[in-house]
């Protein structure tokens, strides 16, 4: 196992195979992250105000309530074994290097905490803190919050993208043939900022695969963004409704709590827990979980419980069975086939490959039920309202094909997300940011603007805001309100750092805002919401105004004239307005338990200033009324080259460590304010014969591996066993040696075919190939499925391991190929005439189907199933990773 690190501090490593790579991965991170993976985790526990007090009671009740753990120890407890086994070695990684890791971060000093070893199911749990509020179900608290104080008619008025979900973009360039390029995907997820980032560089490489991409810390893989060479993916929010809240009456009987149900009243799971809080009292916190769903708070208006309902809690998976295949992918269709098993949260996908496909994905679960729970909570007793328990299929579209647009799309082969309603995934979702941040990106790279461009661009659109000043022209207005409402009409709507009129633009808008939040009609929205504390984001009226101002600024029953005439002469009459940047200053989120930190984010504010706004493609966002400081924005960027993935660059806000006072703490942190990219690792890979793939250990014979063939340094050795009048059936009898070694470079070149040295004890004792048989002669005589993979065996053993060693081996290679989760078949071609093969193909339980004809050879076709298989084979002893 090998580490190195860019001149960013990017770690990027090397191992012998994917267990021991995610135990790299994971020690690499604790090592890197410390702080930030056990605030994370006591998040996922609930236990986070244990370590740095009251202040975080809110999420835990939620986290405790929602039974986040248990729903990450659940679908552990369901991941098949290959997946399983990797995610334990990504935990031993982790726990390996965690003390050292808090050695070096001040933050457990300044609380008197000290890190804990992670449970197996650890990391499914931090993947369901980042997304627990990430989807719909807050948005629906609202939209009840106001069809009760405004009436059902006024939720339309605030329709618009919640305040933590959007503001993402990703788009795809097809090839161009004309020039060579490949196709290229590159974009922005936007999120809230965080310090230490919720992103984290990373290169992982082993025999198998050589991926770049961007890891949530304290998960294995790369779930969202990455760059396997011949291929490449990224996602944005796909703003699909896939939560749901549901209204429960509950009521005591003795020692039992029942909840009403379709048919009566029904007893519900309850038990009570505490939550310790560092320098206060504990608070006791009751669970329960009806039919359908753990109860995650009450209306304090009408007194009902609020239970959620969300598929990896119904269905224990969260998709963590695709984050191997993803590493795996050589081709678009690979990344389409691997988010199949995708669960949450449901993602926008663009993927493209070097052979000039590009394909737009909408990937996760989605329940099919009535409308009515896409809106706001309902009844839980209502059986019409329930899961009915199928979902949307998947969406999967071909947008471009070698660099060509696909021809059943009109469009030109240019893929663009948003976080916008468009066909692909109108019928997922409720809630979609408005069209202007696709349209913008469409219009610029359609005048052929780079990327790092397209993602900086500050023009605000015409919005009904900006709109509203054209109206205000046309009134009566002193002097300095005319003045200034013709210099904003005259303004570029160009929200740059450093513009007086983006910084004038911005305070008459805030000004609107404010009269907006405190005018009668909106008076209602003031009333408490009755629900917990952790939601306010959400609930509150003037954040929520501030971020629905272009819908209201429309609203027949509303002056808004007088409205802004009145902020025009507010701001005309007060001081200059600053340059928007100096209004606009980065506010990364925080704990606030190291000065260190704290000292960080106070010169970053000194020495930057951010352009951009909610509705610019450079969407860096704060709440208009509220305050204009940037809360949320790009929390990465990233340009993926499928030509040359040297050519790639990235960028995150802060840096590669999670350690304040590190150099790497917040280093990059100038380039992402001034819009600038860095490079991605592009290292050769180390290309020596001491790179195995550790498979099992047999009691008898000893430690089984492969080595990956290296045709120049193997020729003989190869040419040796092939040309043994024994391995006649192999058909390379003839060749001579550099034939052979022709042979294996040709497929040393391939991404479908892979040839390995079977190794005992670190002797060679045989050749294993597999390939995908799409992508090879065998699939043209029969009908290949979605999982198919081919294999060829020659053993070569000297005399003292002979005995046993096919009984070993062979089960033993077909657990590797099924390491894969996307794996479901093996297929196997011997020549006909090749008894011992087709006897040990029986006894390992192939299915011996049709004799075709291959070049060189009549060949007996069979195939094994993965559930065949491991209904009669016993897990192999792989050999555990440290």
């Amino acid at each position: 196992m090998r580490v190195e690190r860019d001149r960013w501090g990017v770690p990027q490593l090397w191992a012998d195979d994917v267990d021991a790579l995610a135990y790299l991965q994971g020690r690499v991170t604790a090592d890197d992250r410390a702080w930030q993976l056990s605030v994370e985790r006591w998040r996922a526990e609930g236990r986070l105000a244990a370590h740095v007090g009251a202040a975080e009671l809110p999420w835990d009740r939620f986290a405790r309530r929602a039974r986040l753990d248990d729903t990450a120890r659940r679908c552990h407890d369901r991941l098949d074994r290959a997946t399983r086994r990797w995610v334990a070695a990504y935990v031993d990684g982790v726990n390996d290097g965690l003390a050292e890791g808090a050695a070096a971060a001040p933050e457990f000093a300044a609380t008197g905490s000290a890190p804990e070893p992670w449970r197996p199911w650890t990391p499914l749990g931090v993947f369901l803190v980042q997304h627990a509020l990430f989807a719909t179900f807050p948005n629906k608290l609202w939209h009840a919050h106001v069809a009760r104080t405004l009436g059902p008619d006024a939720v339309g008025r605030f329709a618009v993208e919640g305040p933590s979900s959007a503001g993402s973009n990703a788009w795809a360039l097809p090839a161009d043939p004309a020039t060579g390029r490949g196709p290229l995907i590159a974009g922005d997820p936007h999120r809230l900022l965080e310090l230490p980032g919720v992103y984290q560089q990373i290169r992982l490489a082993c025999p198998e695969f050589d991926v770049v991409g961007l890891a949530f810390p304290g998960v294995p893989g790369l779930p969202h963004f990455g760059h396997a060479g011949g291929v490449a993916w990224a996602v944005t929010n796909a703003m699909a409704d896939y939560q749901d809240v549901y209204r429960e009456q509950l009521r005591r009987d003795g020692d039992r709590l029942l909840a009403r149900d379709a048919a009566g009243w029904v007893p519900v799971a309850r038990h009570v827990e505490e939550i310790e809080v560092r320098g206060g009292p504990a608070e006791r916190v009751e669970i329960v979980e009806t039919p359908r769903g753990p109860v995650v708070d009450h209306d304090r208006v009408t007194g009902e419980a609020l239970s959620l309902r969300t598929p990896s809690r119904v269905e224990a998976r969260l998709g963590f069975e695709a984050l191997l295949p993803l590493l795996r992918a050589r081709h678009a269709a690979d990344v389409a086939d691997a988010l199949r098993a995708w669960v949450e949260p449901v993602n926008s996908v663009l993927v493209a490959d070097s052979g000039g496909t590009v394909r737009r994905l909408v990937a996760g679960l989605v329940p099919v039920r009535d409308d009515r729970c896409r809106r706001e909570p309902v009844p839980g007793w209502d059986p019409r309202l329930h899961w009915r328990g199928d979902h949307l299929p998947m969406v999967d579209e071909t947008v471009a094909t070698g660099g060509a647009a696909h021809a059943s799309r009109a469009g030109d082969g240019v893929a663009v997300c948003a976080n916008d309603r468009r066909p692909d995934v109108a019928a997922h979702g409720v809630d979609f940011a408005p069209p202007h941040r696709a349209r913008r990106i469409r219009a610029l790279l359609a005048d052929g603007v780079e990327a790092s461009t397209v993602h900086t661009d500050a023009r605000l659109p015409v919005t009904p805001t900006y709109r509203l000043l054209r109206r205000l022209d046309a009134v009566g207005l002193g002097a300095p309100a005319r003045a200034l409402c013709d210099r904003l009409l005259a303004w570029n709507r160009e929200m740059a750092a450093d513009s007086p009129d983006a910084g004038a633009y911005a305070a008459w808008r805030a000004a609107l805002a404010r009269r907006l939040i405190a005018h009668p009609s909106l008076r209602a929205l003031h009333e408490p919401s009755g629900y917990d504390e952790l939601f306010t984001p959400w609930t509150d009226p003037a954040t929520r105004i501030g971020l629905a101002l272009d819908h209201l600024v429309e609203e027949p029953g509303v002056d808004v004239v007088s409205l802004g005439v009145d902020a025009l002469v507010e701001v005309a009459a007060g001081p200059p307005p600053e340059p928007w940047g100096r209004r606009h200053l980065p506010h990364p989120l925080h704990l606030g338990v190291a000065a260190g930190t704290s000292a960080a984010v106070t010169a970053m504010r000194e020495r930057a200033a951010l352009g951009g706004d909610t509705d610019c493609v450079l969407a860096t966002s704060g709440v208009p009324g509220v305050s204009d400081t940037c809360w949320r924005g790009p929390v990465a960027r990233y340009v993926w080259d499928l030509t040359d993935r040297a050519a790639s660059r990235w960028i995150v806000p802060f840096g590669a460590s999670g350690r304040p006072g590190h150099p790497h703490f917040t280093d990059q942190f100038p380039h992402w304010a001034a819009g600038t990219l860095i490079p991605v690792p592009a290292d050769p890979l180390p290309k020596d014969d001491t790179m195995t793939i550790p498979l099992e250990r047999d009691p008898d014979l000893g430690a089984l591996a492969l080595a990956p063939v290296r045709p120049d340094l193997h020729a003989e050795l190869l040419h040796g066993w092939v040309t043994l009048p024994r391995n006649r059936f192999w058909g390379m009898g003839a060749h001579t040696r550099d034939e052979v070694r022709e042979v294996y470079a040709f497929l040393d070149g391939l991404d479908t075919h892979h040839a390995y040295l079977i190794m005992l004890d670190d002797e060679p004792v045989g050749l294993f190939q597999t390939y995908r048989p799409e992508a090879d002669p065998v699939g043209e005589r029969y009908p290949v499925r979605p999982g198919d993979v081919g294999m060829h065996l020659l053993l070569n053993p000297p005399r003292r391991y002979a005995r046993g060693l096919t009984s070993a081996v062979v089960p033993a290679l077909i657990r590797f190929l099924l390491r894969d989760p996307a794996a479901r078949r093996v297929v196997a071609e011997p020549d006909v005439r090749n008894e011992a093969a087709l006897r040990r193909l029986r006894t390992e339980g192939f299915e011996l189907v049709d004799e075709i004809d291959l070049p060189g050879k009549r060949a007996q076709l069979a195939f094994l199933t993965r559930e065949r298989f491991e209904a009669a084979a016993p897990a192999g002893d792989p050999v555990r990773p440290r």
